[in-house]
């Protein structure tokens, strides 16, 4: 009787899969044409009662069950120290990186490897994420961010989504906002100082000498090309003006850098007005290669523990190429061809020949100099003005020949072609756009199809929540000559710039594989131990679902404790998590890996310690006890 009902309910079920099946046909919702994915179903505004492009939209962000985004976006937090990640289209963010900010969920600043690289700082400035190149091509080893607050940079390896390194500050570098963008074999980042200051840290200089002993620097990083390691391989000398952003020259102009600069008037007080005077500010091209070489001859001075060289000691190294006032974002096309100024208090993005920079040099052709400095003849090395909106503050670039510049006070990205330098259509975003990211848009071979507007207000986009809103990111399709918005993403404050990358070219691992030689590192219960050498006590500990091995450490009070957890579940996924109550302690360690605390025993009494991470189903009784024996019971 059994078998039979089954059968009869089974039947039932078909049949009436069956029927709505037919039903949506007969109704037209499934056009009967199908392509090689299947029936193409027919979302019409007369099916739906929504707007056809709402639709198309929908469709085109949408990736269900089963399915992976096709690019990862590496996005700057801000003032929140941290990078967000998110598949494109989906928008959907699938990871928080926390790199100059603890971060209590996994124990970012608890841990001794990650306490000491944070060091006394409590915070960071992540500005401009830059992913590391192979031939101006991305190559998905490893991401690199700066802070602008405290003069670091610090690196992301990218097969575990993890920061590994955090280098300064950074000396002679007083917020370093044009960083970091790398040459396109990864030899090095360039850091440039947004701020003027007396050099070395520490010095002091009236405000009134500003001209005199306030400098800048470019920071010239070095990247070892077997592990990602950082180092300050030398800095060059500039004038006391701000620096915005920064990019290196590509194919037939690789080997130069290029840098914006605002308040070349030298003001020091409300430069809202005073650094706003001149018609033109300049971008700073510099031959980082002859600067490189003269380092390495010797031309340098000490300054600060850096190796500093005087780029007007090294002829033919620096230009200045006159740009539209107040300049944000320089941007180098795919070709390495043309240099792009985006002069945010201009209507127009200016466009500049390499090559006829190039025969300007060999032509002495100058319109005088400044500070020492050549200045390029502007009306020899301008190939166009072009009028795309107001505000215009960064540029990115598409596989088609196209470029596409943010508008801030127009809260618009305008798209422009890079044969006849005209706009050829604009679309509006919510609202003013800072940077913009298109697809792989700052390599050598950018993929067009998608870009993000980073914008800096979202006001009425969302639901409230108050008067502090969130920043807005907004998905925008590339795909038809006319640009559209198919998707609007709240996102924590601030993000300022982003890369996007073809998701394949990342190769993350999931476990962490067994390492016998590894410190503090237990694979056997028996192993596991606690030892004690006058004051100072360590624990060996082992977990696994759903145990910790001791799960009783007794400590006497004033101990030095230093804690191991290796988690010997090799399974993905299986984080395991470690907090002792009241002692402020929280970690995470990953499949196979170990991690390590330090820590006073300061506190008499019993502390119980107990998983964070859900791993099983008998999570609840993965749990211990400290016990830290009182002083005048030992």
């Amino acid at each position: 009787m059994e078998k039979r009902s089954f059968s009869k309910i089974v039947l039932a079920l078909a049949g009436l899969l069956v029927g709505l099946v037919l039903a949506v046909f007969i109704t037209g919702r499934v056009n009967p044409s199908a392509s090689q994915e299947g029936a193409s179903f027919n979302f019409s505004a007369s099916n739906t009662g929504v707007a056809d492009e709402v639709v198309e939209a929908a469709l085109k962000t949408y990736v269900p069950p089963g399915k992976l985004d096709e690019y990862y976006l590496f996005a700057s937090g801000g003032h929140s120290g941290n990078v967000f990640v998110y598949g494109v289209p989906s928008m959907r963010r699938i990871r928080t990186i926390p790199v100059f900010t603890k971060e209590s969920s996994v124990g970012y600043g608890w841990t001794a490897e990650t306490k000491e690289m944070l060091g006394n700082f409590t915070w960071g400035d992540v500005h401009h994420p830059a992913l590391s190149e192979t031939n101006g091509e991305y190559d998905g080893r490893w991401l690199f961010v700066n802070d602008n607050a405290n003069s670091r940079v610090a690196r992301i390896d990218l097969d575990s989504f993890t920061t590994k390194q955090i280098l300064g500050p950074i000396p002679n570098i007083y917020g370093p906002h044009g960083a970091v963008f790398l040459t396109p074999n990864s030899e090095y980042f360039m850091m440039a100082s947004r701020f003027a200051g007396p050099i070395p840290f520490g010095k002091y200089a009236p405000i009134e000498k500003f001209k005199d002993e306030y400098y800048c620097v470019l920071a010239a990083i070095a990247i070892d090309p077997e592990n990602g390691n950082m180092s300050l391989a030398w800095e060059a000398l500039l004038p006391p003006w701000s620096y915005d952003l920064s990019d290196a020259g590509k194919l037939v102009s690789d080997g130069w850098m290029f840098l914006t600069s605002y308040n070349t008037e030298e003001a020091y007080t409300l430069l809202e007005v005073n650094a706003s005077q001149r018609e033109r500010d300049y971008i700073v091209a510099m031959n980082w290669k002859m600067l490189e070489k003269a380092v390495q001859e010797g031309k340098y001075k000490e300054i600060g523990g850096a190796k500093v060289i005087d780029p007007r000691d090294v002829p033919g190294s620096t230009y200045l190429i006159p740009c539209a006032k107040s300049p944000h974002g320089v941007d180098v096309s795919p070709d390495g061809k043309y240099i792009i100024g985006n002069g945010k208090l201009s209507p127009t993005v200016t466009v500049f020949s390499f090559e006829k920079f190039m025969e300007c040099i060999e032509n002495k052709d100058f319109q005088g100099e400044e500070r020492g400095f050549p200045i390029v003849n502007y009306d020899k090395v301008r190939v166009a003005e072009v009028e795309v909106g107001l505000g215009p503050l960064h540029t990115q670039f598409d596989d088609q020949g196209y470029a596409y510049t943010s508008l801030f006070v127009e809260s618009a990205v305008a798209k422009w072609s890079l044969t006849d330098f005209k706009v050829v259509d604009k679309v509006q975003v919510h609202y003013c756009p800072g940077h913009l990211c298109a697809a792989e848009g700052d390599t050598v071979s950018p993929d067009g199809k998608y870009l993000v507007a980073l914008n800096k207000l979202a006001k009425d986009k969302f639901l409230s929540v108050g008067p502090s809103h969130p920043e807005s990111m907004q998905l925008v399709d590339l795909t038809s000559p006319k640009m559209k918005v198919l998707f609007d993403n709240p996102v924590d404050p601030e993000p300022h710039y982003a890369q996007m990358i073809k998701a394949d070219k990342i190769k993350t691992f999931e476990v962490y594989p067994k390492d016998e030689q590894l410190e503090g590192a237990v694979y056997k219960k028996e192993d596991a131990r606690v030892e004690r050498n006058g004051n100072r006590v360590n624990v060996y500990m082992m977990s696994y679902r759903s145990r910790y091995y001791p799960d009783v450490v007794e400590v006497n009070e004033g101990d030095h404790v230093t804690w191991y957890l290796t988690n010997t579940d090799f399974d993905e996924d299986i984080t395991h998590g470690f907090a002792i109550c009241l002692y402020d302690i929280n970690f995470e360690v990953q499949p196979g890996q170990t991690e390590k605390i330090e820590f006073v025993a300061d506190k008499p009494g019993v502390y119980p310690f107990y998983c964070t991470n859900f791993c099983s189903a008998l999570h609840q009784e993965m749990q211990g006890f400290l016990i830290v024996k009182p002083k005048d019971q030992q």
